[in-house]
């Protein structure tokens, strides 16, 4: 099994291509749509790494194929810019932890 990315961003696809990971960019609703189809019909990918931004910005695209389909596992990655959630995830830790508010 193999891993396929699906990102907004060139310097991403970049990045994971020289990890060995190819990928694919994706703009628009259609694009998106065309290369989640192309991923999920493709038997030897095992592992969808997706960018966060598209994940957010087309939810419904990603939401039925998560919860009915074995593979591939999708896996949201953050892209150059960082996390939207990753702070609110960490301070969430730290008050469940530690019992205070950051």
């Amino acid at each position: 099994m193999k891993m396929y990315l699906l990102s907004d961003n060139i310097d991403t696809q970049r990045g994971m291509r020289l990890a060995g990971v190819d990928g694919v960019v994706v703009h628009t609703y259609e694009e998106v749509k065309q290369a989640l189809e192309t991923a999920v019909s493709d038997r030897e990918i095992g592992i969808l790494l997706v960018a966060e931004k598209l994940s957010t910005s087309y939810p419904e695209l990603f939401h039925d194929i998560k919860l009915t389909n074995k593979t591939p596992l999708i896996v949201e990655i953050p892209d150059r810019h960082g996390s939207d959630t990753l702070s609110a995830a960490i301070a969430e830790y730290v008050r469940e932890a530690v019992g205070i508010k950051i």
